[in-house]
């Protein structure tokens, strides 16, 4: 029955092949880059010529600790060098644009942060921007490229599971905001840098909703500012549904982080192992009952890897397969604003208390 699984996992695999490999210099020192972008590069044969951050002494913390050779003195030295050929932009969101502006200039191909720009009129500004210099512009989206979630989406595409009707993530964690000190007085929170994932992934599976309801609140007491408990509810034309359900304040420690697609002819359910012990993370799960294969219940998936750092790895290499191939990245800068306008169109659903259309739709 293991045999059925080989396109499967085919499409999940995130190897990248040597003729598509480009040298990537870094801009950003975080943790996020320490813990995932570096380790998923190493591990992906790809070279990373050097690192800039505005704090020298952590940007050569985090080069020596990766073996890397050089530290830019600033974002235009870096930008001046000839041997970079794309540029990861891991920043704080407001910082973003300005150095993508400046990358774009450069003629350097992109890889950007979630959430793209802070509004549709800047993401498109700079797409504009893309188009016209002739590089390519990537959003790092790595759920989509999670194993569990590539594989779950390739069995839908089979039709494992006939025509898909509900998808939906369960997320029942605590999570300790403080970790990011720019995040405790964002004004949008628990949908702008965690759900994000989640409603990119569901777009990806499902294609593009056209409503929206969404509500949202916080933990009375609790340091951050925006929102840290969201129920958002999107509806696709015809009969298709999706849900995600977030909250940050399981004080219990019984934590939630799942995933189920329901079809016409059977169910993909999986967890995000990630979320169980972060930064650490456990194995995730995937599981298939198809009454087209059949499976006669449910059928493990063989998960091998994890969201972090693992599926950072599939940005960067739908990126430069983009570049080699001049085609689209998976992520595109451009497919993106549909992510950014459903996250637009659910805070307005939470501002006003009513559903909402989107504007793209």
């Amino acid at each position: 029955m293991l045999d059925v699984f080989a396109s499967i996992a085919a499409a999940a695999d995130l190897t990248i092949p040597p003729g598509h490999r480009l040298p990537i210099a870094v801009v950003g020192a975080g943790a996020i880059v320490d813990v995932a972008h570096l380790p998923a590069y190493r591990a992906a044969g790809l070279e990373v010529t050097g690192l800039f951050d505005l704090n020298a002494e952590r940007a050569r913390e985090v080069a020596g600790r990766h073996s890397i050779g050089r530290v830019y003195a600033s974002l235009e030295e870096l930008l001046a060098d000839p041997g970079v050929a794309v540029v990861d932009v891991a920043v704080v969101p407001n910082a973003q644009p300005a150095i993508a502006r400046a990358a774009i200039e450069a003629g350097k191909h992109l890889l950007c942060q979630k959430p793209f720009a802070p509004d549709v009129a800047t993401g498109q500004e700079l797409v504009g921007l893309a188009r016209a210099r002739g590089v390519k512009v990537a959003v790092n989206q790595q759920l989509r490229f999670d194993e569990g979630i590539a594989a779950a989406r390739a069995m839908v595409r089979a039709g494992w599971i006939g025509d898909p009707t509900t998808m939906t993530f369960t997320v029942d964690i605590a999570t300790d905001w403080s970790d990011w000190d720019w995040l405790l007085t964002s004004e949008r929170l628990e949908i702008a840098y965690h759900s994000i994932h989640y409603l990119d992934t569901i777009r990806s599976i499902l294609g593009n909703p056209v409503n929206v309801f969404c509500t949202g609140s916080r933990r009375p007491g609790q340091l951050a500012t925006g929102e840290t408990r969201t129920m958002s509810t999107l509806v696709f034309p015809g009969e298709v549904r999706a849900l995600v359900h977030a909250t940050h304040e399981n004080r219990t420690g019984d934590f939630q982080a799942a995933f189920r697609v329901d079809g016409t002819d059977g169910a993909i359910k999986g967890t995000l192992g990630l979320l169980y012990d972060y930064p650490h993370g456990r194995p995730d799960t995937l599981e298939v009952n198809s009454a087209t294969l059949p499976t006669d219940g449910w059928l493990a998936y063989p998960v091998t890897t994890r969201w972090l750092p693992d599926a950072v790895a599939g940005p960067i290499g739908s990126l430069l397969a983009a570049i080699a191939e001049d085609g689209e990245p998976e992520t595109s800068a451009a497919d993106n604003l549909r992510t950014l306008d459903l996250l637009n169109a659910l805070y307005r659903s939470m501002r006003t208390g009513e559903s909402q259309r989107l504007e793209s739709a």
